[in-house]
């Protein structure tokens, strides 16, 4: 036997080699000018072929980039001058003037507020900006994530900032956000919600509407997790909190994938490790907030700190989306085929 013992450990390397091959991205973007931070995917229903996925550049003179699927910015749509925009999230079918628009809406940072954007055409509609975090010392808005509630289309966005100054309980902001008659969307305040570690800062947010649900990435802690209707029983109670262990230090951008109604997984950025950790996202038979851990996945995105899925086909990628932002100013798109092989899901 120990005649092939040498052969056998030859193998070894080889093997843990190819376990840690990160997946690589069937586009890059162009690079961008400053810093990039969260994208957002934007399916257009009429003609997949022609979605966006839009992204942050983060600077006192940043922006809010445009790309086709091929990874190119669209010069002409992407909104630039923005003060730090900092994270963005995208909401369908909202009622807007005389008909519906899908809208998408990013956090100005350093400016302390919210802007709206009509899309595909980036038309602003919000008056200039929605103020967030008003009469409070930690006004730096950063993670945002929107909410649309079934039973009467109502949209809100629930905001994260950064944590200097910030409270330990009431850490987010949630805001319901209206057309005021003239067809500029406004700002409501509806609560202050949500528990903070105080270790680092909560940044990453992401909305499950079909199950109502809002994570929050409390860094170096876990993923915190609400229900996302203000109005519903027992919406101040803390349902879960996910993933508190098994990082190596931050936990950041969280993106949903859906397999089905209810089931399918969370994914949230383990930054410092390169890595994508997975969750259930319908959690157990006899626990629904019980996300189990099913594994990781490598990819080359570089300390990713915002990430977006879709599942709707689109072209070159038949499976749905994925899209993490990497720190060499890049966005990265991602087949889920890709990534469900690599991470061993069914």
């Amino acid at each position: 036997m120990t005649r092939y013992l040498p052969a056998l450990f030859l193998l070894l390397p080889v093997a843990l080699s190819a376990a840690t091959i990160p997946v690589q991205p069937r586009v890059t973007t162009t690079v961008s000018r400053y810093d990039t931070d969260d994208p957002a995917i934007w399916v257009n229903r009429a003609n997949p072929a022609e979605s966006l996925v839009l992204g942050t550049d983060k600077d006192v003179d940043g922006a809010l980039m445009v790309f086709g699927l091929d990874g190119v910015e669209k010069k002409e749509l992407s909104v630039r001058g923005l003060l730090r925009p900092n994270n963005c999230d995208v909401a369908y079918d909202i009622a807007l003037g005389d008909s519906t628009s899908d809208l998408v809406v990013v956090a100005e940072r350093f400016a302390h507020r919210l802007r709206v954007y009509r899309l595909p055409d980036m038309a602003p509609v919000d008056g200039g900006g929605i103020p967030v975090f008003e009469g409070e010392r930690a006004r730096d808005v950063m993670g945002i994530a929107l909410y649309r509630r079934p039973h009467d289309g109502a949209l809100f966005a629930i905001v994260s900032r950064s944590d200097f100054g910030a409270p330990q309980q009431g850490y987010l902001h949630q805001y319901r956000l209206v057309d005021d008659g003239t067809g500029t969307i406004r700002g409501v305040f509806v609560r202050a919600f949500a528990d903070w570690s105080g270790l680092k800062e909560i940044e990453a947010l992401a909305v499950d509407n079909e199950l109502g649900y809002v994570y929050a990435s409390d860094e170096t802690y876990g993923v915190r997790k609400y229900l996302a209707d203000p109005a519903a029983e027992d919406a101040e109670d803390e349902l879960a909190v996910i993933g508190k262990t098994g990082f190596a230090r931050d936990h950041e951008g969280i993106s949903i994938y859906p397999t089905g109604p209810g089931t399918g997984y969370i994914l949230v950025s383990d930054q410092q490790a390169n890595m994508f950790r997975i969750f259930t996202r319908e959690g157990t038979a006899t626990d629904p907030h019980d996300h189990q851990f099913v594994g990781t996945v490598k990819l080359a995105t570089l300390d990713s700190d915002g990430s977006d899925v879709t599942a709707a086909k689109i072209p070159g990628f038949p499976g749905g989306l994925f899209v993490g932002m990497s720190t060499d100013q890049t966005f990265h798109f991602y087949a889920w085929d890709d990534i469900a092989e690599a991470a061993g899901l069914e």
